[in-house]
């Protein structure tokens, strides 16, 4: 497997904690100019075909699984290969971290129509160099959305079983790729989750003398 370095990705079933552990990264950069440069990104992205994606799961715009399962994959080349996209930020030395990538769509396109169509989608997509995998019980998941103002069409208990033991199948494959997966307990607390992942984080070799850039030269993007 192809690996992206300086590419962090954050991996989860819906109510892990993802998009929280984002803004605490985001945070963490902001307050301190000596880091790397930092960009965070997600998937699905806010492009024009992200917006789709976005309408189909919300239930406002009904697609089969395929086509749908085919407008990640084309969303995912534009994050990764358009201007300003993945590949060209982490070839200039940002950091990039993802909200989801492609074991989302190995996970959930894989339950929703079989596991050959998302395999031959996102086949050749490179791999990240961190990928952090927020496990965590059903039920605690599905507590936790109780309270969102309204769900998305895969944001309901058995679903999220499916997707928890998906998840656990997939993964091995990307450390075997050469991919750093870690896994991280995430009902726990959101502050214990994210020192786990600065942790881990800061070992990439981008941080290695992150600490001598000039004050104000490098920021957050």
């Amino acid at each position: 497997m192809i690996i992206i370095s300086n590419f962090v990705v954050l991996e989860g079933g819906d109510g892990s904690g993802t998009t929280t552990q984002m803004g605490q990264i985001r945070r963490r950069f902001a307050a301190d100019p000596n880091l790397p440069v930092f960009h965070g990104d997600f998937e699905p992205t806010a492009g024009p075909i992200g917006v789709l994606i976005r309408e189909a799961l919300g239930g406002k715009l009904p697609l089969q699984p395929e086509t749908l399962a085919a407008l990640f994959s084309a969303d995912r080349r534009e994050h990764l290969y358009g201007s300003g996209g993945v590949v060209e930020r982490c070839g200039q030395g940002e950091l990039v971290v993802s909200d989801r990538y492609t074991p989302s769509s190995l996970v959930y396109q894989g339950i929703t129509c079989g596991e050959e169509p998302p395999e031959l989608l996102n086949r050749d997509f490179p791999g990240p160099e961190l990928l952090f995998f927020l496990d965590i019980d059903p039920d605690i998941a599905v507590k936790r959305m109780e309270n969102r103002p309204s769900r998305e069409i895969f944001e309901y208990r058995d679903f999220q079983v499916q997707v928890r033991r998906r998840y656990r199948e997939i993964l091995p494959r990307f450390a075997d790729g050469g991919v750093r997966v870690v896994t991280i307990n995430a009902s726990q607390s959101p502050e214990k989750v994210g020192e786990e992942i600065w942790t881990a984080m800061e070992k990439m070799p981008i941080f290695k003398g992150a600490g001598d850039r000039v004050a104000g030269k490098d920021g957050a993007s």
